[in-house]
């Protein structure tokens, strides 16, 4: 028997175990996978995602949701008319029941938003994203750039060691539009994005702080950088949605 987050079937993936689906695409393009996955045993498990020429391992460490897995975003943008998605298992684990769990599984093709003279940040709002589940309510799990060249969030660079979380208006609490990041693991949680400036022009950076109505509670700190200047924003969070 296995905790199975979304519906009730899934699919455990053994040792050195694959599954694969080949899929028409457009060359070039943007795309984002969103999956179901989590592991089986208390022992850490790695679930390689293929889809050529790209390549990620994302560890199945940190169980950020309370239903018994995570839902996970993973950008690529392929060079022929046919994408293989492969997900598999490098693992050779000590006990044969253990392996990575998928229960879900979806594509979705994104348009990269471009600048404008009002706003220069590409996808300030983060309203372009991975497809979210419907019937997932913890948001989307985004995987730093190490273990995902291309990221799942258009304009912006997952720059932490850890991944951070991309979530919605119809589950969390988000100061505008219908999505919003939230930074996960303190300091190492750091979300990036070169923008093209004039020298010597003055330029002015906003941005909304808060929590996603979650039930945390305790003091956070978000510090923003731009070219020299820093800027550190504290927040005491009681977990009610408040920016």
């Amino acid at each position: 028997y296995f905790a199975v987050a979304h519906g009730v079937h899934a699919v455990r993936l053994g040792n050195e175990a694959s599954i694969s689906q080949t899929i028409p695409v457009k060359i070039g393009t943007l795309y984002a996978l969103t999956f179901g996955a989590s592991k089986t045993c208390a022992q850490n498990e790695v679930l390689r995602v293929s889809v050529p020429p790209q390549t990620g391992d994302l560890p199945l460490q940190t169980l950020y949701s309370s239903n018994g897995g995570d839902t996970y975003g993973f950008g690529f943008i392929p060079n022929t008319n046919y994408a293989k998605i492969t997900f598999h298992n490098p693992g050779i684990q000590e006990d044969p029941a253990c392996g990575p769990l998928l229960d879900a599984v979806a594509i979705k093709e994104l348009s990269p938003p471009k600048p404008t003279r009002a706003n220069l940040v590409k996808n300030g709002d983060f309203e372009e994203g991975p497809y979210r589940l419907i019937n997932s309510s913890h948001g989307v799990l985004l995987p730093p750039s190490q273990e995902d060249r291309t990221s799942p969030l258009p304009g912006w660079i997952i720059e932490s060691l850890k991944a951070v979380k991309f979530i919605d208006a119809m589950h969390f609490n988000v100061p505008s539009g219908r999505a919003a990041i939230e930074l996960l693991g303190g300091r190492e949680s750091v979300i990036a994005q070169i923008i093209r400036t004039v020298p010597n022009k003055e330029y002015n950076l906003t941005f909304s702080v808060g929590d996603g109505k979650n039930g945390c509670h305790g003091s956070m700190m978000v510090e923003a950088f731009a070219a020299k200047s820093t800027l550190k924003v504290p927040f005491q969070s009681v977990g009610k949605g408040q920016y």
